[in-house]
């Protein structure tokens, strides 16, 4: 199963685990991408009730453009296409050849409630 994990994290803990995961990469290990964030709310402003719901339809209905997208899911399309463009940016879909795809099949929402030893 192809996931990705979303963190939330301190800037300090990032870093930590940026070099954590440098010398896995280094040592050929398998590693689990992830996307951080700061706090709970910058996870929900950046992936939204709305956002998650058209990346679930796109990982099971793979290989949509963004005008039949909207047509199928019943919403306006400039609002799908800014909710693309910033699944986009975060990593969570992917174009090819101009369709849409989603690249992981798992999401793992992660918080750490004590720092990493």
């Amino acid at each position: 199963m192809n996931r990705v994990e979303i963190v939330i994290t301190t800037p300090e803990q990032a870093l930590q685990d940026f070099a954590h995961t440098w010398r896995k990469a280094e040592a050929g290990e398998a590693i689990t991408p992830s996307i951080g964030f700061g706090s709970p709310s910058e996870l929900f402003a950046a992936i939204t009730d709305k956002r998650l719901e058209l990346l679930r339809y796109v990982a099971q209905h793979e290989g949509l453009n963004i005008h039949q997208l909207s047509q199928q899911i019943s919403r306006n399309y400039k609002n799908v296409h800014t909710d693309v463009k910033a699944l986009e940016e975060l990593g969570l879909l992917q174009r090819e050849k101009g369709l849409l795809v989603a690249p992981f099949d798992e999401i793992d929402i992660k918080v750490d409630l004590k720092k990493a030893a």
